[in-house]
């Protein structure tokens, strides 16, 4: 709990709209996408970086802890408040009022609280789209304080290649403002500070606004599932499919039979495209994509695709067992149920995580050989991005399992999940979902000394105040 003075005082700066203090309104945002359940002293929501200025102003003078939230759709407890009731939650949810649509410069400058669904929907009579494909919905804040990849990741990049510019309110006694909002692709004139902020749970300071670089919607979309002969050929089959396709190639999506299986299972609406409805061991989404209408005499989508999924079956040792070329809505359609259909077999404890693009089905065939033993009765309903080296590392838990009696149990499988991924296959604990209190034992383990010290001297810098759920020093 906070003094009902600061609550007065912060009521002042920002209106009786910019602040929630009685507890039945603040549940949304003191509850987590996933996992957890904190409790608010009070909720800010300020409209404009003004206000966001004063009341951080404010609240570093006066030692209240501030928790930056933005769409609050992130998976490591990185944007929800502790259970001490002493931390305030500063919500993007009001900075909505700006969008200046540069065409001319393919890019956009916008408030930081506009969710992806509504950029993109004002963008798209445009024929322009912020091009990160993701599951959620987040705010645009929010994808740029945790650097967001998605699912196009392979053709567009994460949110860090998109960010032309930003605006940020550091937490410092007078609230700094930092314009950092350069329109300008090439500006080698010193230190890129924009990407200071970028990908660092706003533990630096809040975005507020930001300078997008846009892409012209795709015209023209043609989308399958591919069956590889086996894992080891997942990779091969991913070089062959790039070394003929290109640019063309704009997403290269792997999915578990386990997690494909949950899929249909809660989703009944899903077409099951499989001989027999026999879910093969592993699938791969393929879409390729062209930004301009067909044209007279040009081969379609569909055909260049089904063309080049031929020239593989007939190479040498083809890493193609089978193929189903269909409707972008229908192949998509099944990705996108991934995610509730796993969340619904049981407890969920997932991992987002990151590998060379070469070892990640080694990774995967080395834990599901290794699960049994180690946890037996924990199911891997792993799926992914295989085109960027992202894997959404998904273990399920049957809800009357005796694990989940096991006080430690939770933790113990959190760090040999850990320990394989980083010390033996030199993966990435955190691929796109930044760190939050989830992460921190292990960013506290595995970042060198050194770094630590750094990133505490830059938080130090930047803002001193008490700002985020993350401790980088």
């Amino acid at each position: 709990m906070i003094a009902k003075d600061h609550i007065d005082a912060l009521t002042n700066i920002l209106g009786d709209k910019g602040v929630v203090a009685r507890q039945e309104d603040m549940q949304a945002y003191e509850t987590g996408a996933r996992y957890d359940q904190g409790r608010a002293a009070a909720v800010l929501r300020p409209a404009t970086t003004a206000e966001v200025s004063a009341a951080v102003s404010y609240c570093v003078r006066n030692g209240i802890a501030l928790i930056p939230q933005s769409g609050n759709t992130g998976l490591v407890s990185g944007s929800t408040p502790d259970v001490s009731g002493s931390e305030v939650v500063l919500s993007l949810d009001r900075l909505t009022r700006q969008f200046e649509l540069d065409s001319d410069n393919r890019s956009v400058r916008v408030d930081a609280g506009f969710r992806l669904s509504d950029l993109n929907r004002r963008l798209e009579e445009h024929e322009l789209l912020f091009p990160i494909d993701l599951g959620a919905d987040p705010r645009i804040g929010g994808m740029i304080a945790t650097n967001t990849g998605g699912s196009r990741f392979l053709k567009y990049g994460d949110v860090r290649r998109n960010t032309l510019g930003l605006k940020v309110v550091l937490a410092d006694e007078d609230g700094t403002v930092l314009d950092l909002g350069c329109d300008l692709r090439k500006n080698n004139t010193g230190v890129d500070w924009k990407q200071i902020f970028v990908g660092t749970s706003g533990a630096f300071g809040i975005v507020t606004e930001c300078v997008l670089n846009l892409e012209r919607v795709p015209k023209q979309t043609a989308t399958a599932f591919l069956v590889p002969a086996s894992g080891a050929h997942v990779l091969p089959l991913l070089r062959a499919m790039e070394q003929r396709l290109g640019a063309y190639l704009s997403a290269f999506e792997g999915m578990s039979k386990n997690a494909i299986a949950a899929a249909f299972a809660h989703v009944s609406s899903l077409k099951n495209p499989f001989q027999g409805g026999n879910v093969p061991d592993y699938v791969i989404l393929a879409e390729i994509s062209r930004t301009w209408e067909p044209r007279e005499g040009e081969q379609s989508l569909d055909a260049v695709l089904e063309g080049v999924l031929a020239e593989i079956w007939e190479s040498e040792e083809a890493p193609l067992a089978d193929a189903f070329v269909g409707p972008p809505h229908e192949i998509w359609a099944l990705r996108h149920a991934l995610s509730e259909g796993v969340k619904h077999l049981g407890k969920l404890i997932a991992f987002d995580l990151s590998f060379r693009r070469g070892d990640i089905m080694a990774f995967c065939d080395h834990m599901k050989a290794e699960m049994p033993e180690k946890f037996p009765g924990v199911t891997v309903c792993d799926f992914g991005h295989i085109g960027d080296g992202g894997v959404h590392f998904n273990l399920v838990v049957a809800k009357d399992s005796p694990l989940l009696t096991e006080a430690d149990f939770e933790q113990r499988l959190r760090e040999w999940v850990f320990a394989v991924a980083v010390e033996q296959y030199g993966g990435s604990f955190s691929a796109e979902h930044a760190i939050g209190r989830r992460n921190q034992a292990f960013y506290d383990f595995y970042t060198p000394e050194k770094l630590k010290e750094m990133a505490g001297g830059l938080k130090t810098l930047t803002s001193p105040g008490r700002l985020g759920s993350v401790r980088f020093g």
